[in-house]
């Protein structure tokens, strides 16, 4: 008795395949299909992610090949062999095509969630960080703590910093412009002065000068340093870098005369010895920073709003022209609410990691043989980072303003802010309280008020601008430690 199967009759004379080896390939491959519940009208663009049909595949092995020809017919044994070759050969490739698919689609799901992951621990990280910081800061309180421990302190003293930044802007983003760079400004000097005050108590006369050296650090890092990146930053993008001519000569003629109210005049003043105020003279002093500010902060936020809006902005904040639209939507007041307590939490934890580490900054700067008042120099780079990162992402989005907003009010309130604060903490305070600057530090904030002044003039600057600014803050970070 002969396989029928294998196309032989009981005779063992061979018959044709009913329908060809290709009818045969056809049925068992349309079985496949149902087994794993593919359509058989789809099967071709099914194996290959759904991308080609049947024309633009081609055939498959067995399909006829021409137009008009005939299913190849194979008689008896060779035959059949020939249709369950084809039929194997199908079924391996149907096989291997469902697995790679299962395999991309592994993948796929595996990186989506790896990805969903790392986006819900950054966005937690600005509420739990600063929780953190206060808890690593209760647990080490010794004065001069451990290598490793301090690397630590470090680390949560960078993330309080950064999370400060974010809640301060989550509050900017509520309230809007120019309140926005306002909030910000104020924060981080409020870490500023936190961090001058902790130290110098602490310092004893070895700090004496480390107020005068951090203020003049932040107003050279965002007068050259935050103006300068954002300029570069905007010149590449558009190739002229835009913005309000009238705010920004405004806020930068209040930074030069804060400064030299309170940084030039000690140098020159005889009613004490050295370049020190005398103490009715810090009090005037005092009194013109906070008068001046105050002034400023009204003009900024209330009789003058829309000069310190892009250009086009004082139309806007007047009820003229529509505002410029956002990036994202408001947060909610609940949402601002909560970065509010949040932000206090990072500047306490701020303020006190930056205490308990004092000490290793110090001995940092002696063992790489810097003089003293690179101290400050490193303390207003750690706290202007974030800021100037924020600038930054500002001049990306074609926002000079915005980043001048945050130059000249930074170095505004690090003025206008730490002078009254160092005149109170001179009751309590011990040894002297230098000031003044010194002749290669005037040099510097002369030639810096010059060139800001022409950069500021026109409106419009260019990367020639951007670089000039750079360069003497390049100037000023090298002659401070190597005097």
């Amino acid at each position: 008795m002969g396989d029928p199967r294998r196309g032989e009759c009981s005779a063992g004379e061979p018959r044709q395949w009913p329908g060809g080896p290709q009818r045969g390939r056809q049925r068992l491959v349309a079985a496949a299909d149902g087994a794993v519940g593919l359509d058989p009208a789809d099967r071709r663009g099914s194996l290959l992610g759904g991308q080609a049909d049947a024309s633009e595949i081609g055939p498959l092995p067995g399909d006829d090949l021409g137009p008009g020809a005939d299913p190849p017919q194979h008689a008896g044994a060779a035959g059949a062999e020939a249709a369950l070759a084809v039929e194997d050969e199908d079924r391996a490739a149907l096989d291997r095509r469902r697995l790679g698919s299962g395999t991309r689609r592994f993948d796929h799901g595996h990186i989506v969630g790896s990805a969903a992951i790392a986006k819900r621990i950054s966005d937690s990280a600005p509420t739990f960080v600063p929780l953190l910081a206060l808890v690593v800061l209760a647990v080490a309180r010794e004065s001069h703590p451990a290598t490793a421990v301090v690397v630590v302190l470090d680390l949560f003293l960078a993330g309080a910093v950064l999370a400060a930044v974010h809640h301060a802007e989550v509050i900017a983003a509520r309230v809007g412009e120019p309140f926005g760079s306002l909030v910000l400004a104020v924060a981080v000097t409020v870490i500023e002065v936190g961090l001058i005050v902790t130290l110098m108590v602490s310092g004893g006369d070895e700090t004496a000068a480390l107020a005068r050296d951090t203020v003049f650090a932040a107003v050279m890092i965002t007068c050259n340093g935050v103006v300068g990146v954002a300029i570069l930053t905007a010149a590449l993008r558009e190739r002229v870098a835009s913005f309000n001519a009238e705010g920004s000569a405004t806020a930068f003629a209040t930074v030069i005369t804060l400064a030299t109210l309170s940084l030039v005049l000690p140098t020159f003043t005889t009613s004490k010895t050295g370049p020190e105020f005398s103490g009715s003279q810090l009090a005037f002093a005092a009194v013109a920073s906070v008068a001046l500010y105050a002034l400023f902060l009204v003009v900024q936020t209330v009789r003058h709003r829309g000069l310190f809006l892009s250009p086009g902005g004082e139309a806007a904040a007047a009820g003229s022209a529509p505002a410029p639209e956002v990036d994202h939507p408001a947060p909610t007041r609940t949402a601002a609410l909560r970065s509010l307590a949040l932000l206090l939490v990072a500047l306490v934890a701020v303020v006190g990691l930056a205490k308990t580490s004092s000490g290793a900054i110090e001995d940092g700067v002696k063992s790489i043989g810097a003089p003293q008042s690179a101290v400050g120099v490193v303390i207003a780079l750690l706290v202007l980072m974030p800021e100037t990162l924020a600038a930054w992402r500002s001049a990306r989005r074609g926002r000079v303003q915005i980043s001048f907003n945050l130059a000249y009010g930074s170095a505004m309130a690090s003025i206008g802010l730490t002078i009254p604060a160092i005149a109170v903490a001179s009751i309590w305070l011990d040894g002297p309280l230098v000031l003044g600057l010194g002749a290669t530090q005037i040099g510097l904030l002369v030639l810096t008020a010059l060139v800001s002044s022409l950069t500021l003039l026109p409106g419009r600057a260019t990367l020639q601008e951007g670089g000039v600014h750079l360069i003497i803050l390049a100037a000023f970070l090298f002659l401070a430690f190597n005097p």
